[in-house]
């Protein structure tokens, strides 16, 4: 085959593979929100119920957003970062549950579903936290972002870490029914260590030495750092960061190319 029927051969097929995952966003849009705009509302109060929730929890009991930071925003860049990593991780994860029949079109792969699914979340997520952010800026007269390109950074850190993580436990559901069960329970301490409810900054250093191995605590950071215009995170560590994405992707999809041919002699 010449260089150039290989090139063709390789455009023909991400254009099938891009006509595939839009078709699969469209599919997952009438699912997710239903027929009707109104459905979007709810990604947005859920963000907002956890948002006003905890900041409720830290006022009653007089508790104080870090130093450069407003109580609503700390809280909302903290939750919404942390709800794109999990909600990427679980519709990756459960991609070939209720999307099996899609499968039997050759042309529709696991990661094409799972690849889909989160893009929708991706999509959706960046909505809330602009929305979101921005009625806050409005609420509290403060319209200035320190560094817009770094917010969008850390966003989309979080998302890569829970696509490469919902596509190594997608493909090992496959093999191991339990998988299924395990994803909340793996999901529900980092609830409380991805720096939520509190800034690196400011832990001992014992406590923040250890914490620091989570790598969406360094995501979560990295978008505190580039919204707030008064705080500047003094550890967010870049590489460690990439190699976690880089590994968890690639494992992702390395694991899925073999839960693929299970799937397809299934």
């Amino acid at each position: 085959m010449t260089q150039g029927a290989t090139q063709l051969s390789l455009s023909q097929g991400l254009a099938i593979q891009r006509r595939v995952i839009n078709a699969i966003i469209l599919r997952e849009v009438r699912t997710r929100f239903g027929r009707h705009q109104l459905g979007y509302l709810w990604a947005f109060a859920e963000s907002l119920f956890w948002i006003l929730t905890f900041a409720g929890l830290h006022y009653a009991m007089g508790g104080s957003p870090p130093v450069g930071m407003d109580m609503l925003g700390f809280l909302a860049t903290g939750i919404i970062t942390f709800i794109m990593f999990r909600s990427t991780v679980t519709h990756c994860q459960a991609s070939i549950v209720g999307n099996r029949p899609l499968l039997y079109f050759p042309q529709v792969r696991p990661v094409d579903i799972a690849l889909g699914r989160a893009l929708l979340e991706a999509a959706t997520l960046i909505a809330v936290f602009v929305g979101l952010l921005g009625a806050n800026a409005l609420l509290i007269g403060e319209f200035d972002v320190d560094a817009p390109l770094v917010v969008l950074a850390g966003l989309s850190a979080a998302w890569l870490l829970g696509f490469g993580l919902g596509m190594c436990l997608m493909a090992l559901s496959i093999y191991f029914p339990v998988t299924d069960q395990l994803v909340p329970i793996l999901l529900r301490p980092m609830f409380f260590v991805s720096g939520l409810f509190f800034a690196a900054n400011d832990l001992p250093t014992e406590l923040r030495d250890y914490l620091l191995y989570n790598p969406l605590l360094h995501a979560v950071e990295l978008v505190r750092d580039g919204w707030f215009v008064g705080y500047h995170s003094h550890h967010v560590d870049l590489q460690y960061l990439a190699g976690w994405i880089l590994a968890l992707v690639y494992l992702g999809l390395l694991l899925e190319r073999f839960a693929r041919r299970r799937v397809e002699l299934a």
